[in-house]
């Protein structure tokens, strides 16, 4: 895995857990508003704790002898990113990690079905959280047009009928997330355990110049309006 960085102790990144956060480095989606933009390419480098940056390589042995020393004071680990789903060596990064006794967390983007089928019919995953963007007819204003709406509702799909703890979450900034996004998204995951309206960052994005020139956070007007629109299509639908 090229790993970017690690969170030693989170409380809210697996919800309900005590949870370490591991940020693998590498992303196919561009998002104008993204909160660890020194991710997006794949090269070496990264820090020990938050989010990553490229002063140093991360040593993925240094990570499981760290967990090690963890076993009695952290439930589960967070696997994100980035996007964990471009490595090849994933499964087998979350079995070793699983053989040590912690649950796992998966964040994604949704973009490879593939291998979201796969590690959810292995069983090597006990949540999952899945960021939608926009509707996904929308997508190529962050992924481009080689990115099929098709593998966005294949994922939402899988997660679904996945049997496991999933959430979908939506980080709401406008032009890219309308009323008409909202009431897409609301029928595609419709029977969902949970959505979560997200606010952005607007320091330290990977566009500096988006919030100043195109996009604004939505407004509490806003989001609480998404909420009444998602509301009754999933189990529970909450603002972070």
């Amino acid at each position: 895995m090229n790993i970017g960085g690690i969170q030693k102790c989170s409380l809210i990144d697996y919800p309900g857990k005590i949870s370490l956060v591991v940020f693998t480095r590498g992303c196919n989606f561009f998002c104008p508003y993204c909160h660890n933009p020194e991710l997006i390419k794949a090269e070496p480098g990264g820090t020990t704790s938050g989010s990553a940056s490229p002063e140093r390589p991360y040593n993925q042995e240094d990570l499981f002898c760290f967990l090690e020393n963890r076993k009695n004071l952290l439930d589960g680990i967070v696997i994100s990113g980035g996007e964990p789903t471009l490595h090849d060596d994933l499964p087998q990064f979350i079995l070793r990690i699983q053989e040590m006794g912690f649950l796992v967390k998966l964040d994604t983007n949704g973009s490879r079905p593939d291998v979201l089928e796969d590690i959810v019919n292995d069983g090597l995953v006990d949540f999952i959280a899945m960021d939608v963007k926009t509707s996904p007819a929308r997508y190529g204003s962050f992924a481009g047009p080689s990115l099929r709406p098709a593998d966005i509702f294949r994922s939402v799909s899988i997660l679904l009928n996945s049997g496991i703890q999933h959430e979908f979450r939506t980080t709401c900034v406008y032009p890219l997330v309308t009323d008409s996004d909202i009431k897409q998204i609301a029928r595609m995951v419709s029977g969902a355990n949970s959505y979560v309206l997200q606010r952005p960052g607007t320091k330290s994005v990977l566009d500096p110049g988006f919030f100043t020139h195109t996009g604004r956070p939505a407004s509490s007007a806003e989001l609480n309006h998404f909420l009444h629109i998602l509301s009754p299509h999933v189990n529970q639908c909450h603002v972070r």
